[in-house]
């Protein structure tokens, strides 16, 4: 791929649905089928960047550096583990970013302004990795993007927050990213002998028709584990079912992506 990167933000202001997962995940699998990826943690939690492992005391240069203008992207980006991925990592330093920007003229176009130039697009895509809120950081990435991917839990509010997540998305939209689209929702931890998760799979796809993927990430203990050893849950046991749906997940992505660019 050449040009600028495709940017997809991984966002829900819900915590607990599987987002980091995905975001790992997602991002490892485009980078086994030979994609330069890099992942932006923006979560000051920075559970993208532990669950790459990347050690906290090796995080001299972070999202913080990049969105304070600091440092630039290339400075930033650290080499995983896994061949043609890298992470921007996460800080504890993100937490009081908001009150240091918040009167800048541009406080919701850093991110997109670190992401152009040469320095981005040596990357084919971008996954940046939210916090679970809509504030500063969430807008920065919403704005610096291509497209948002919404994992949902299949649970009994799935859809209350997604409507709210929505109204932030046409929001961005109408007053700073007017090429921003949904790039999909995701449905994750999914329990199949659960009735009301297989209610809340039938009623989101109702709702939202064509913008839900196939796949379904179910719930699986080895791709809960994987995150304690530093690795993505398709290096830590490929064959377990929760990395055979991220690899599905990964193809339907850039089927969608194809369909995109070709519109």
């Amino acid at each position: 791929m050449t040009g600028a990167p495709r940017i997809i933000t991984v966002a829900n202001q819900k915590g607990g649905v599987g987002k980091t997962t995905t975001a790992i995940n997602l991002a490892t699998a485009l980078a086994a089928i030979g994609e330069k990826v890099l992942i932006i943690d923006l979560d000051p939690q920075g559970n993208a960047s532990t669950g790459l492992g990347i050690d906290r005391h090796a995080r001299e240069t972070s999202s913080y550096d990049l969105l304070t203008g600091a440092a630039g992207l290339e400075a930033a980006a650290v080499k995983t583990a896994v061949p043609g991925l890298s992470i921007v990592p996460s800080t504890l330093d993100l937490l009081g970013l908001e009150m240091e920007i918040a009167s800048a003229p541009d406080r919701v176009l850093r991110l997109r302004k670190s992401l152009g130039g040469d320095e981005g697009a040596q990357y084919g895509y971008v996954l940046i990795d939210c916090p679970p809120s809509l504030n500063l950081l969430t807008l920065n990435a919403m704005a610096a993007a291509d497209s948002v991917l919404v994992p949902l839990q299949c649970e009994f509010f799935a859809l209350e927050g997604l409507s709210q997540l929505l109204q932030t998305v046409e929001q961005i939209r109408a007053t700073i990213n007017p090429e921003l689209t949904i790039q999909g929702i995701v449905l994750t931890m999914f329990d199949g002998r659960n009735n009301l998760a297989n209610q809340v799979v039938e009623d989101v796809r109702a709702h939202m028709g064509e913008a839900v993927y196939e796949t379904v990430i179910p719930r699986n203990v080895r791709v809960s584990e994987a995150p304690s050893y530093g690795k993505p849950a398709i290096l830590y046991d490929l064959k377990c079912s929760g990395s055979q749906a991220y690899l599905q997940l990964a193809s339907e992505v850039i089927r969608r992506e194809r369909r995109l660019r070709a519109a």
